[in-house]
């Protein structure tokens, strides 16, 4: 066993773990039961919820959800409820939407005038702007369970209606780990000074957050989750992750560390295939050592900025394509890999829904669950966290099996990079940005914020 590998090994054996009952941990298989478990969540809370998303969507599953939250207050008005979302996307309108004058805020802001209970919904500023960067730490806290998703809430999200966007559900019951998250939230980013409530009458601007938001920021690049681990490697055990910015990211190191440490197999789902340049060269040397890698990404038109050519095309629409150019690449580029077989490139698409997991398994023992993309973007500008599960034992297999299973009944294996399409085939329009883009050389610049 080579050096890296053992160092790699050691690193990840010696984070800190909180053990876990196997009989603690679950998984959820769709976008229906996760919308049906989140309600039942909320409904049987007795002390606290805390909801961490990019989002919460004034539509008709983002008022199911906020409703059922209000309803849930109402009959137990102890219950403590927060909300973390990004505080820029929330006072926008959708990508693309011409009246923009009413936003998820002014939602929020209605609501709560009408309902007058005090739940809080907080947005978190990242960055001055959304285009460099937001609030993309995930999870959901039930007392002490813990129900976590890259999802946010909205319709696609929660299949209120006919079309879906896949992600994965698991649900741990844990008191260490929930207080942990809450301790988190609340220390780190709630009691900052640097955050805003978006459902008061009035929405503090970004012009007096400024001093306090460099100091979230400086102190976010830092945040670690507090709580009282073991560092062990034969019990079934999780470790809270975060990561913000390019240094001294935990969250980061620990994405390295795994597929560094990797012998046998590593299993890498995300949405968006445009790798971070260090992911790139981690994946080339597990394929050199002969470890074999399976990658799940979505089909173009499984991406949520695909935009059908029936539709008004808008610029973002270019967007699938530029992710799709560069897994042809990949593809070309590993070619002789794809027809042994030791890589596996598996496009998932299920009718016209949408493909949002992340994450990774490596050797059938470590497993990532987290909403970061293995982006530049996510690697970069995005505070992100995750929750790495360490199973020596393969205790919980059968549920990672069976999600397997479910998202491979939807995917394409590609053995050849000529079964993905070449430039010269997509919309005329698309070309046109495509080859302005390289010409010009923006598009490096565009992969380094997308």
């Amino acid at each position: 066993m080579s050096s890296r590998i053992n160092q790699s090994l050691a690193f990840l054996n010696n984070l800190r773990k909180i053990p876990l009952d196997e009989q603690s941990v679950d998984c959820l298989y769709s976008s229906k039961s996760f919308k049906a478990e989140l309600l039942t969540q909320i409904k049987n809370a007795k002390y606290r919820i805390y909801l961490t998303a990019l989002y919460l969507e004034s539509d008709e599953a983002g008022n199911d959800i906020l409703m059922a939250l209000y309803d849930a207050k109402r009959v137990n008005p102890e219950l403590k409820i927060i909300i973390c979302i990004d505080y820029h996307r929330a006072q926008r309108g959708l990508i693309g939407q011409k009246e923009a004058s009413a936003t998820n805020a002014s939602w929020y802001q209605e609501v709560e005038k009408v309902q007058g209970l005090g739940i809080k919904i907080i947005g978190i500023p990242v960055k001055r702007k959304e285009l460099f960067g937001v609030q993309h730490l995930k999870g959901f806290i039930f007392d002490e369970k813990i129900l976590y998703s890259g999802a946010s809430f909205n319709n696609i999200y929660l299949h209120q209606e006919e079309r879906y966007r896949y992600d994965r559900y698991w649900l741990i019951a844990n008191v260490k780990l929930a207080d942990s998250m809450v301790s988190f939230l609340e220390k780190q980013i709630i009691s900052s000074g640097a955050v805003a409530l978006l459902n008061s009458a009035v929405i503090t601007p970004m012009s007096e957050l400024k001093v306090m938001h460099k100091k979230l920021t400086r102190n976010l690049r830092q945040a670690t989750f507090d709580y009282n681990g073991a560092r062990t490697d034969d019990c079934l055990a999780i470790t809270p992750l975060c990561g913000f910015g390019r240094r001294k990211n935990k969250l980061n190191q620990t994405i390295r560390k795994l597929l560094q440490s990797a012998q046998q197999n590593v299993v890498i789902f995300t949405p968006y295939f445009n790798l971070p340049a260090a992911i790139e060269r981690d994946i080339s040397g597990l394929l050199k050592r002969g470890v074999e890698l399976t990658i799940v990404v979505g089909d173009k038109t499984a991406n949520d900025f695909y935009i059908p050519e029936d539709k008004p095309f808008r610029t973002i629409g270019a967007l699938p394509y530029l992710y799709e150019t560069n897994l042809k690449r990949f593809a070309k580029r590993h070619q002789a890999l794809l027809s042994t077989g030791q890589l596996q490139l598996n496009l998932w698409l299920h009718e016209d829904n949408s493909f949002h997991l992340k994450g990774i398994y490596v050797d059938k023992r470590f497993v990532l669950l987290t909403g970061h993309n293995l982006n530049p973007r996510a690697w970069r500008l995005d505070v992100e966290n995750g929750l790495l599960i360490d199973d020596p034992q393969h205790q919980i297999e059968p549920l990672l099996n069976k999600e397997s299973a479910q998202i491979f009944s939807h995917t394409q294996l590609i053995t050849d990079p000529n079964q993905i399409q070449d430039v010269s085939e997509y919309p005329d329009k698309v070309k046109k940005i495509l080859l302005r883009l390289r010409r010009t050389k923006a598009d490096k610049i565009i992969k380094g914020i997308i």
